[in-house]
């Protein structure tokens, strides 16, 4: 067992070890399936609740904010001896937002409970380290493999499966299905679970998490309200300043204190660096993709556009995603055989680039646009894919967790913002009066997506170049190769 923190796994009862990682895995595939939920039920919630889509959008933008902060926050406190019952409480938090968004109480318990939900993404993270410190290292590394893309396979599955049972029972019953799994995965995790006895306690930094949360919502809501208050309104750039003074708090804070939430000082490394931008950077794109497709497959014909899908559609349209980011776990080693390592990333970026190019061009079609979710999950998948070996690669062994939990931070971070963008951008295309936007909105909104995505080519190309003391000796190109040979053999 590594590094014995946990109690031995040959003195565990044999069905407790068998079902270990089943259940891990299972924790997984429900945390991504219940975050996934707010998608595809946006138009449904904005008609269902009287509200605008820009305010539906809440329903998703705020269980990956919330998510963006726990994460850093739970693996703190589940980085010591509380570890088990963090990730009870966790999961018993995500139960109780799944029954306060499935109760018909009005849109504002929706967004509360969705935002417990969200506590349920920094999960995964601790059912990996569940996995590496509990798992004998012989099946430790498929074990993690397996957790590592269940967060993809749970979005592909959860997509279609809650949008059958919203479209057959009502939005309401989609979320008491996703109480009935957290409740499974609750009393699982409960008896299988080991006890973790003999790490130190890890503080929390409660400061730190409270500045990130306050920030990171204070600058969402500028970005998605900010057509409707207008641009240039007093309480706008008010609330906008002191969200940035209150990012810089942080930043100051977490340079400054002994345990802090996250390590920012990690990112002196510029292969670290690469890898966190542009997981920033691809986040935003990614979920401002998903955000645009699933309204666009669900709006009237008589608007001129869109094909007025069922939720079903919806979500079946968003499974080639889900399948192709798996497969890309495949594709990475071919391409660090047959190009340069160095070039995986960049690569990812160009093929997700021409995923959006193809949504703002060609979009008259259903077929096309799976098509499109296909070609946009293999330039997901192999960006992520290789980030986590970028930074193995790149940091000392004490610093690996903390510098992929920053990492993970800063997709959350990307999620929330791609999916406010969304719904700022079509918000500016919808004339008064009017509840849908114009077809020229998600054009726009496509193409801000390729600049994003230029701009994250842009960032793997030049930041690796800079020269690091992290590694003397070592090179930039030599540290992005064997840190994705690293990631390609638990991937592959």
């Amino acid at each position: 067992m590594p590094g014995g923190s946990v109690e031995s796994w040959t003195d565990r009862p044999q069905w407790r070890q068998r079902a270990l990682v089943p259940v891990l895995v299972f924790l997984g595939m429900v945390v991504a399936v219940i975050s996934s939920l707010g998608a595809p039920l946006v138009p449904t919630i904005a008609a269902l609740d009287h509200v605008s889509l820009s305010s539906a959008q809440w329903s998703l933008t705020v269980t990956l904010l919330v998510g963006a902060v726990a994460t850093p926050a739970m693996g703190r406190l589940g980085d010591g001896p509380r570890r088990r019952a963090v990730i009870l409480g966790g999961a018993a938090v995500v139960l109780l937002g799944s029954v306060l968004a499935a109760l018909p109480l009005g849109f504002g318990w929706l967004v509360a409970g969705r935002a417990l939900q969200g506590v349920g993404l920094g999960l995964t993270p601790l059912a990996i380290a569940t996995a590496r410190d509990t798992v004998p290292v012989g099946r430790s590394h498929s074990a993690v493999a397996l957790l590592s893309i269940t967060t993809v396979a749970g979005v592909g599955l959860g997509y279609p499966l809650t949008g059958l049972i919203s479209q057959s029972l009502g939005v309401h019953a989609g979320f008491w299905f996703g109480a009935l799994i957290a409740a499974l995965a609750l009393v699982a995790a409960a008896v299988v679970l080991p006890p973790t006895t003999d790490r130190a306690p890890s503080p929390l930094d409660a400061l730190g998490a409270v500045l990130l949360g306050a920030a990171l919502a204070g600058l969402l809501l500028v970005l998605s309200e900010g057509e409707a208050w207008g641009w240039t309104s007093p309480g706008l750039l008010a609330l906008a300043a002191t969200s940035v003074l209150l990012l810089a708090w942080w930043t100051v804070h977490e340079l400054r204190t002994a345990h802090p939430l996250v390590d920012l000082r990690l990112a002196r490394n510029p292969v670290v660096l690469t890898a966190d931008v542009a997981g920033l950077v691809a986040g935003v794109a990614i979920y401002l993709l998903i955000s645009l497709v699933t309204r666009f497959v669900q709006t009237p014909v008589a608007a001129g556009y869109g094909f007025g899908a069922s939720i079903v559609v919806t979500g079946l349209v968003l499974l080639p995603f889900s399948i192709a980011s798996v497969a890309a776990s495949k594709v990475v080693p071919v391409l660090a055989r047959r190009t340069s390592a160095a070039l995986v990333l960049p690569i990812g970026c160009v093929v997700s680039l021409l995923a959006l190019l193809g949504f703002a061009c060609a979009r008259g079609s259903l077929w096309e646009l799976f098509v499109v979710m296909g070609i946009a999950g293999l330039g997901v998948g192999c960006t992520f894919a290789v980030m986590p070996g970028l930074i193995v690669g790149a940091v000392p062994a004490g610093e690996t967790g903390s510098a992929i939990g920053f990492n993970q931070v800063l997709r959350y971070v990307g999620y929330s913002t791609g999916s406010a963008l969304s719904a700022a951008v079509l918000q500016a295309h919808t004339a008064p009066g009017r509840l849908l936007p114009s077809g020229a909105g998600y054009g726009t909104a496509a193409l801000i997506g390729c600049a994003v995505w230029v701009v994250a080519t842009v960032v793997t190309i030049v930041l690796p170049r800079r020269r690091t003391a992290v590694r003397p000796g070592v090179d930039e190109e030599s540290v992005v190769r064997q840190s994705t040979v690293k990631v390609t053999k638990v991937t592959g």
